[in-house]
């Protein structure tokens, strides 16, 4: 694209809840606009915008994929994103990319959470947006309820542009308000025949009219005044007033078709050009300055400097990395040197490549507002801002989801357990929404996501593209152990074998410390009763001694231990005797000092519907959780609660089933709490069955 003609261009995004039809919107689109030969079916396997093959088994969009085609003068960049929650993430980085939005509304009265989620996030990043109410070959969809929806759940403040012409299976046409004529689709070609409008028809759309004009008038004073004087706006008039309401977020245009028959799609694409933004009318980005993080502004301006956000990375294991940007500013250019401003490391552009579903065609160079691919970036990761040198600017990370479930994950055999380690590391960079940790208490490896989909989908990416196999499991609790009495005791260790003996002597006095302190080691040894230098070796014997535990070998926290007394033997003292006395005196002290189990309490907020809260409430008390408060926040009720770890590990099922898919949660560590005795005594007796069994695996 030549630099003067960047107002040709349009970058969107096709966003929407599960399930709405986005990819087939997105195929029906593509092959209307000529940029694919055939129309694409995803529940085939035929659509090009859904290629990876966990999505073609699930027949569900996973991660974000781009096209492009061109109509009527303007050239249009289009990625197609997931719409179920476990991958919103993903949408919404992609969402950061583009200048507006296509947002599919359900036309089955189901709107569900993820839809206002991803509205809020339209909303927030202030995205210009047009909705499209598909599927109404269906039963029981309803384009009234769609309207419904989008006004009073969403607040979008929808304008029809298009009514649907018959229900159902009869569905065979549109409405065009604008033209105020009749689109007649006869086959799948996406080519109608118009229709003048007569009767019913012609009522419905005077109707739909009359209502786009008086909204398009509110959102212009001046306007407002001539059609309040005249009671009418000329069709010029209203089309530009209308495209100003749209790049103002003041208005959605709600046009109506199917994506699996092929209707509406061309006042769908000609609404985009129409309506939607180029890039150069998209305000300036905001950043930050490279060193005191001065706020920094670039326009999208292929005549300013470079720079581009890197929002998608895709780790293939055969043709390496692949990093997906938008040209914010500037242009980018085959062969370049550029910064990557975030960690000032130096990167090389080899090929630019246009996405075009799971293929790529190479380009010489891109222009702002483009989205394009660049291969083998040695230190560049989703997030990062690549810049040029003399024009450092750094754009804001996009926030990192708080995982809602995690799993341990055991490698099926020693080589999967060799290579699992780089390869969840080559994955957690392609989804920034995944985390991977080794826990240093129960030494699992522990994989976290956004919901139990989001793992199962992680697993068969490890065998797929790494050759990994691995085990799903619980995690284990990190639970622990402290103290809740005062005690001393004696360790006193003493042996003759022949030759120089092994003597240590040492009197211990523990007490509990406040919950987290960990671990406090006092000497009050006076007269020489241990000589100084032993008395480290007596720190070390009970320190070696903690992460045993007492009760069911979990380690011990929260004590204080004085050592106050003792003796020793000029020739047999040596530094392992006292380790082995402090031990055993640390060990008959624990015993006295009423020792408790401790688990870890979670800080849980939780996200549901008004209808939902009392369920929400009564399971959250039969999980042992106390809870703490209640807020609003947009359509939403967020409960706050204290829940014990070991009662939430399978929580996000549950709570899906319990708000009908409309509820959402975040936990974050907060403190260790005492196990109630009862429980205690199970955790106990199951953690030492365990070890008895271990112990017979071990023998056998």
């Amino acid at each position: 694209m030549a630099v003067e003609e960047i107002g040709r261009l349009r970058t969107l995004a096709i966003v929407g809840q599960g399930g709405a039809g986005k990819t087939q919107l997105a195929e029906a689109m593509l092959f209307t606009a000529g940029a694919t030969k055939t129309l694409g079916r995803p529940d085939d396997g035929s659509a090009v915008m859904d290629f990876e093959p966990e999505e073609l088994a699930r027949h569900i969009s996973i991660s974000s994929s781009f096209h492009h085609y061109n109509w009527k003068k303007t050239e249009a960049i289009v990625a197609n994103t997931p719409g179920y929650s476990a991958f919103l993430p993903e949408c919404f980085n992609t969402m950061r990319a583009v200048d507006g939005v296509v947002f599919v509304a359900s036309a089955g009265g189901d709107l569900k959470v993820e839809a206002e989620k991803i509205f809020d996030e339209i909303k927030r990043l202030e995205l210009p947006r047009i909705a499209f109410v598909s599927r109404l070959e269906r039963e029981r969809m309803n384009f009234a309820a769609a309207l419904a929806d989008l006004e009073k759940t969403l607040d979008a403040k929808p304008v029809a542009l298009t009514l649907p012409l018959g229900e159902e299976a009869a569905f065979n046409g549109i409405i065009d308000v604008l033209a105020m004529k009749a689109l007649i689709y006869a086959d799948a070609n996406g080519r109608p025949r118009e229709e003048e409008l007569s009767g019913d028809a012609r009522a419905r759309a005077e109707e739909a009219r009359m209502k786009l004009c008086e909204a398009v008038a509110e959102t212009d004073d001046a306007l407002l005044e001539k059609y309040l004087d005249q009671g009418e706006i000329s069709d010029d008039e209203l089309r530009a007033a209308l495209r100003n309401a749209v790049m103002a977020c003041k208005l959605t245009p709600v046009l109506c078709g199917s994506g699996a028959k092929n209707i509406g799609m061309g006042p769908l694409l000609d609404a985009i050009a129409s309506l939607m933004p180029a890039p150069n009318e998209r305000p300036a980005v905001r950043g930050s300055g490279p060193s005191n993080g001065t706020p920094v502004e670039r326009p999208h301006d292929p005549a300013a400097p470079f720079s581009a956000l890197v929002f998608k990375t895709v780790i293939d294991p055969f043709a390496g990395k692949l990093s997906i940007m938008r040209v914010m500013s500037g242009r980018a250019a085959t062969d370049a040197n550029v910064l990557n401003s975030t960690r000032g490391v130096k990167e090389h552009f080899g090929h630019l490549l246009r996405l075009e579903g799971k293929k790529q065609s190479p380009l010489q160079a891109a222009l702002a507002g483009e989205i394009i691919a660049v291969a083998k970036l040695k230190d560049t990761t989703t997030g990062d801002t690549l810049s040029d040198e003399k024009a450092v600017i750094i754009y804001p990370q996009p926030e990192k989801p708080a995982p809602v479930i995690s799993f341990a994950i055991r490698p099926k055999t020693r080589a999967d357990e060799e290579k699992s380690s780089i390869a969840l590391q080559r994955l957690v960079e392609e989804d920034p929404a995944l985390e991977t940790h080794r826990d240093p208490q129960t030494h699992e490896i522990i994989l976290s996501g956004t919901g139990q989909m989001h793992i199962e989908v992680t697993v068969e990416k490890l065998k797929r593209k790494f050759n990994v196999e691995v085990e799903l499991q619980a995690p284990k609790v990190p639970y622990m152990e402290t103290i809740k009495g005062r005690a001393e005791s004696q360790g006193k260790y003493k042996r003759q074998s022949g030759g120089r003996g092994q003597y240590g002597d040492c009197w211990l006095k523990i007490e509990p410390l406040a919950r987290g302190k960990g671990f406090e080691f006092v000497d009050e040894i006076v007269g020489g009763a241990i000589p100084r230098q032993f008395i480290p070796s007596v720190e070390k014997g009970v320190r070696n001694t903690l992460p045993e535990g007492f009760l069911a070998g979990y380690p011990m926290v929260d004590v204080k231990v004085t050592v106050y007394d003792g003796s020793f033997h000029d020739v047999d003292s040596s530094d392992m005797a006292f380790q082995i006395a402090a031990s055993m005196g640390f060990k008959n002290a624990i015993e006295k000092a009423r020792p408790i189990l401790l688990e870890p309490v979670m800080s849980v907020d939780v996200s549901c519907p008004d209808d939902c809260m009392g369920d929400v409430i009564g399971d959250l008390n039969s999980r042992r959780g106390r809870v703490l408060g209640m807020e609003t926040k947009g359509h939403a009720q967020v409960i706050k609660a204290l829940v014990p770890m070991a009662e939430i590990l399978k929580y996000a099922p549950d709570l899906r089933s319990m708000t009908s898919g409309r509820g959402s949660f975040e936990a974050r560590f907060h403190h260790y709490d005492e196990v109630p005795a009862p429980i205690a005594e199970k955790v106990i007796k199951e953690k030492k069955e365990a070890q008895e069994s271990a112990k017979a695996h071990a023998h056998a």
